[in-house]
């Protein structure tokens, strides 16, 4: 399993198997050139992955590589084209291995949604512990206040004083 972490440690090889699997969910399936009149396949051409991505064929061909080793990644070769498709097992097999380490959210906050009902929206529990970190706002707020009143005082007073003004009372 440390090959495939390895594997999708490189965000190259994340972006190819992220058009992988748009194609394979329906996000622009539209057919192989091999493919028949009409049909829709999960494959995808190195051609058409080098068009999406903005990358040279060298270096599409080469991660494509390094996926269809680790065993993440199908291909169909027609003469001298080859056709990728998504392989998600290995993946499934990463996530059940994280899923322990993964910290359940238990007792979502509520949040408003536009019908005026609440819904439950987890929250990760490492942003949770952060928010609840932070400072009260009204504390924040009433320090701040303090801190213009003082510093008012501190800067209005002598000016005034210096330019012969009185404060009327």
């Amino acid at each position: 399993m440390a090959d495939i972490f390895a594997v999708i440690a490189d965000p190259t090889r994340r972006e190819l198997l992220r058009v992988l699997l748009e194609r394979r969910g329906g996000g622009g399936s539209a057919p192989a050139p091999s493919a028949a009149p009409g049909s829709v396949t999960a494959d995808i051409s190195v051609g058409e992955i080098v068009t999406s991505l903005g990358l040279s064929q060298p270096t599409v061909s080469k991660h494509l590589r390094v996926l269809r080793e680790a065993g993440l990644v199908r291909v169909r070769e027609v003469g001298q084209h080859r056709y990728y498709s998504v392989d998600d097992e290995p993946l499934r097999e990463v996530s059940a291995w994280l899923d322990p380490f993964v910290e359940p959210t238990t007792a979502p906050p509520l949040v408003s949604v536009p019908s005026g009902r609440t819904s439950p929206v987890p929250v990760p529990a490492p942003l949770r512990r952060a928010a609840e970190s932070l400072p009260d706002a009204s504390d924040v707020g009433d320090a701040l206040g303090r801190a213009v009143a003082g510093a008012q005082s501190r800067i209005v007073a002598p000016v005034k004083k210096r330019l012969g003004h009185r404060e009327q009372g």
